[in-house]
């Protein structure tokens, strides 16, 4: 209503201008000799190019690949004639569906074993949409269905993963890993038969938990690069990143055990990570434009203004860091928490400013409302 009132004219008036709109264009169709919309598809004929190939910057450049236009019927493929086959009848996720029937009807906790592979691209979305339809954003209760996968995973897997599932991974994956995370959890692994150090290879691709809004991660190896960009309120702990982690973070939590890239939160304007820095080279590969860096206060010294997730920094550093070991059996999270003391000592905070403000504006309120209670 208050938009509305800055607009003096009536819908009426935008249907007439269209109106006007269409009336023109058969008008200039009528000009070229065409009846529809459908005869001007792929009629490069009809371009009026000479104005700007003349231009003495095109001058040497051969345009005619670019306007090359095939010798054939209209019907046979120039314009839209039938739909495309997704192939969504050859998707995993119809197997998974399947056998997550007893979870998805009466929430009765299923386990599914799984192979995938390459091919298998965005793996959990069709599944997520069958929860989402029955039960919203709500889910089900954690660990409702568990699918224990085998393989190499194509992109997107674990897109859109719903409360309730979690999805565990002894293999690797490819991009975008958790994209639009939504409460599920997921954890890869490589497997016992993998003869490198995990926080030393590569087991997930680049852009991982782009725009996650709420769930966990865990990846006992190393991401490429954006990892958790535009990550609105998911947790993850990751072994090392690529370039530009945190990017445009705006809530959750990440936990980085190992290097990082360049430009570490870049644009990071909510959230909190934390990244293990034994060789005190990170201040040098993080973005200071929005965020402070700082050691990890002990427990029994912080602040209510910095209490993160009504948890202190090293507790829920630690429960992570915990949970990570507990769920990838990690031997460089083993590492850290068997010399835990020393550890903790090693970690820096990187706390956005925009963060801090609002939550000592909330921390604030907080103990006004006490006091005037």
């Amino acid at each position: 209503p208050v938009l509305r009132k800055k607009f003096s004219g009536k819908p009426e008036h935008v249907i007439n201008f269209f109106h006007f709109v269409a009336q023109e264009m058969r008008e200039i169709m009528a000009q070229m000799g065409v009846r529809s919309l459908n005869e001007i598809i792929g009629r490069s004929d009809l371009l009026d190019t000479k104005q700007g190939i003349s231009h003495w910057k095109a001058k040497g450049l051969d345009f005619s690949k670019i306007f090359y236009r095939p010798d054939m019927p209209d019907e046979v493929g120039r314009r839209h004639l039938e739909n495309q086959d997704h192939g969504l009848e050859k998707a995993l996720d119809n197997i998974l569906i399947d056998e997550a029937k007893s979870a998805l009807e009466d929430q009765v906790a299923v386990q599914i074993t799984s192979k995938v592979i390459n091919a298998n691209r965005s793996v959990g979305g069709m599944l997520s949409n069958q929860i989402a339809s029955r039960y919203g954003h709500a889910g089900l209760p954690d660990e409702t269905v568990t699918v224990n996968f085998e393989g190499t995973a194509g992109q997107s897997f674990g897109v859109f993963l719903a409360r309730g599932i979690t999805f565990n991974l002894k293999g690797d994956a490819n991009d975008y890993v958790g994209k639009g995370l939504s409460g599920g959890r997921i954890v890869i692994h490589p497997s016992e038969n993998f003869a490198g150090a995990s926080h030393q290879n590569i087991i997930i691709g680049n852009t991982v938990l782009y725009g996650a809004v709420e769930g966990e991660a865990y990846f006992s190896g190393v991401a490429g690069e954006r990892f958790a960009v535009r990550n609105s309120g998911a947790t993850a702990v990751v072994e090392g990143v690529g370039d530009h982690c945190c990017e445009y973070m705006t809530g959750g939590t990440v936990v980085v055990l190992g290097d990082t890239g360049r430009n570490f939160a870049a644009g990071m304007s909510g959230g909190i990570a934390y990244v293990y820095d034994p060789k005190g080279n990170f201040d040098k590969r993080c973005n200071h434009a929005m965020v402070t860096l700082e050691k990890i206060p002990l427990s029994s010294a912080q602040s209510d203004e910095t209490v993160h997730h009504n948890m202190r920094d090293e507790d829920l550093l630690k429960h992570l860091v915990s949970e990570h070991q507990r769920r990838t059996n990690s031997p460089l999270a083993k590492e850290i928490l068997a010399d835990w003391p020393a550890a903790r000592g090693k970690f820096i905070k990187v706390f956005p400013h925009e963060y801090r403000r609002a939550l000592t504006e909330l921390a604030q309120g907080n103990k006004n409302e006490r006091e005037a209670a």
